[in-house]
């Protein structure tokens, strides 16, 4: 009976210790995209720097996957930052989330190597013939798990069109998909060792690793807010928020979004870390010079649902 009470007591503190962790107020958890590995790096060193003895727990995974695990597995999340601020409303408003910030934007490139095959000749008008051969090894994320995956499937749907190609997407999603990774930042070793010879990627990640990348017509990139009609006239099918659903996701421009989880042990230090992230002299400064224009302020669907000191960042609908 004794032992049984010392080790009922052990079960005890271990909870207690979990739980006090748990709350531990300087301890912050920041789900985020791939594409946001390098410049996230530089602004949670900032806001470290600027607020001493906060310990930054990072998970880093496609966005789609990163969503999952908020509403899904109930992990907790102090700040979820989405490459496309889409997810954010699909999969966890009004749920597991209440608003949504937009904050930045990128672009799709064909990013390849000097290691890359036929790479002195590819051009603006010859890419997809080059991907398209035998020889050539392609890669892109996985839809499901990534939006860089499904606006790569995106891309080639409106290069179909924009190039007069018929079957150009078809022929494109049929090559090695082997070599479809979670995230698009797994691709970066297979490209630079030379076993891929072209990844469907965002620009700003080929440029913060050095890599060549071909710059693609704004029809085809997803990068203008202007041409959000034309965007809109592609789509592709992905998993719901249920098992067995699945929802159409259409083309549009890319902006990236950050929200607070519900599930938030420390929302009064996300709240604080979101203030530096969408700080024009803090970490917008570190978005733009890593690549990334900046998109606040913007429209927000749940401006009534914002804390008051972040509406700042928003315009009102």
């Amino acid at each position: 009976m004794k032992y049984f009470s010392l080790f009922k007591l052990f079960i005890v503190s271990c909870f207690m210790m979990n739980s006090i962790k748990a709350q531990n107020p300087n301890q912050l958890t920041v789900f985020h995209a791939g594409s946001l590995t390098v410049p996230f790096e530089k602004i949670i060193q900032g806001f470290k720097k600027e607020n001493p003895g906060v310990e930054v727990l990072k998970e880093i995974a496609g966005s789609r996957e990163c969503a999952r695990k908020i509403s899904e597995l109930k992990k907790p999340c102090d700040v979820f930052a989405s490459a496309d601020y889409l997810i954010i409303d699909q999969l966890l408003i009004p749920e597991f989330a209440d608003w949504n910030l937009k904050f930045a934007s990128n672009e799709m490139a064909i990013v390849y190597t000097d290691k890359s095959r036929r790479s002195k000749e590819i051009n603006g008008k010859n890419w997809f013939s080059i991907l398209m051969d035998k020889n050539i090894v392609i890669g892109r994320a996985d839809p499901n798990s990534d939006p860089c995956g499904y606006r790569a499937i995106l891309t080639m749907k409106l290069s179909e069109i924009f190039y007069n190609e018929k079957g150009l997407t078809e022929k494109l999603l049929s090559k090695d998909n082997e070599y479809i990774r979670p995230k698009e930042v797994d691709l970066l070793a297979l490209l630079e060792t030379g076993e891929l010879d072209y990844i469907f990627l965002y620009r700003s990640v080929a440029e913060q690793h050095g890599l060549k990348f071909l710059i693609l017509p704004d029809e085809v990139n997803l990068k203008k807010a202007e041409l959000e009609n034309y965007y809109n006239k592609v789509s592709v099918e992905l998993n719901g928020k249920r098992p067995g659903e699945r929802i159409s996701q259409y083309g549009s421009s890319m902006v990236y979004g950050v929200t607070i989880p519900k599930n938030s042990p420390n929302p009064l230090l996300a709240k604080k870390f979101v203030h530096y992230l969408m700080s024009e002299e803090k970490g917008l400064r570190v978005m733009r010079e890593m690549g990334q224009p900046t998109v606040v302020p913007s429209f927000c669907d749940n401006y009534v649902k914002l804390p008051d000191d972040l509406k700042i960042y928003s315009l009102k609908k």
